[in-house]
């Protein structure tokens, strides 16, 4: 287990998730718009050239016919605008964000089971991952009291 590591797919996996949020917002504002000029148009720009295909229609059938057909014709622009609007985004950024952000789970998720085995391992024999970090001092201890001199032993009073 690498702290590192772990701090380095965190951060790989906070900003390809920021990349992709940012490349589906764009695809969705790209959407909203369209979806609003289409919505304009169909509003605003056609109006004058329905009237105006209204009071040629007019003349050659019944006023009912031509408002059915120009409604017709209506639906069927707005449609194909929407459909315009709908399609999905091609971009190559959101492939490769995915990528990458499949590539720092998968670390994550090592990362994580090495750090459980070796969890489980140290709760399982906490000894044996005691033992080596408390034998190194143990036996550095040892070797310095045996180097050390003897103190020589109090001379033993002597009676006069």
């Amino acid at each position: 287990m690498n702290s590192e590591n772990v701090i380095k797919n965190l951060r790989a996996l906070w900003r390809t998730d920021r990349i992709i949020a940012e490349v589906r917002m764009k695809h969705m504002l790209v959407g909203l718009g369209l979806r609003a000029f289409a919505a304009l148009i169909a509003a605003f720009g056609l109006l004058m050239l329905e009237l105006a295909a209204y009071f040629v229609l007019v003349q050659v059938w019944s006023a009912i016919s031509a408002a059915a057909i120009l409604g017709m014709l209506n639906f069927t622009i707005a449609v194909i605008l929407f459909a315009i609007a709908a399609r999905a985004p091609a971009g190559r950024e959101l492939e490769l964000a995915n990528e990458i952000h499949g590539s720092a789970v998968d670390a994550l998720q090592l990362e994580a089971r090495a750090m459980q085995s070796q969890f489980s391992g140290m709760v399982q024999h906490p000894l044996n991952s005691a033992l080596p970090m408390l034998l190194v001092p143990l036996i550095t201890i040892i070797v310095r009291s045996l180097k050390k001199p003897r103190a020589a032993a109090p001379a033993a009073p002597t009676s006069e």
